[in-house]
């Protein structure tokens, strides 16, 4: 009874167009910031290294290198802070998590480019 109530609860919060990424993507994610009485939106661009939970609580983490220095985020996917998801490019990965990527630097964290099917 009270786990269909949560369910219930949770549908209301849910976004109707979920994003559509996958790990190992480089994606832009486009962010609703305040400041003040101002709103305005901030992109963080990164490869999407992780995806964890389900329901309202599913994340997802981006890194990026900024000055020499790693820097993750962790985003909620159904937020209403999150504007959009923008999938700039899809590498291949054999994992369900890219966390070896912390360890290496330079051109080694590169990922190759996975090429999809064009159909007309």
């Amino acid at each position: 009874m009270s786990q269909q109530i949560l369910d219930l609860v949770e549908q209301s919060s849910l976004k109707t167009e979920v994003p559509e990424f996958e790990i190992g993507d480089t994606v832009d994610v486009h962010t609703k910031i305040l400041e003040g009485d101002k709103e305005r939106i901030q992109v963080f661009t990164g490869v999407v290294i992780a995806r964890s939970g389900s329901g309202t609580r599913e994340m997802f983490t981006v890194r990026r290198i900024v000055n020499n220095e790693g820097v993750e985020r962790k985003f909620p996917v159904h937020s209403p802070r999150i504007d959009k998801v923008e999938v700039k490019r899809s590498g291949v990965v054999r994992r369900a998590k890219l966390y070896f990527l912390r360890d290496r630097v330079g051109k080694a964290v590169r990922l190759k480019e996975r090429r999809r099917d064009i159909k007309k």
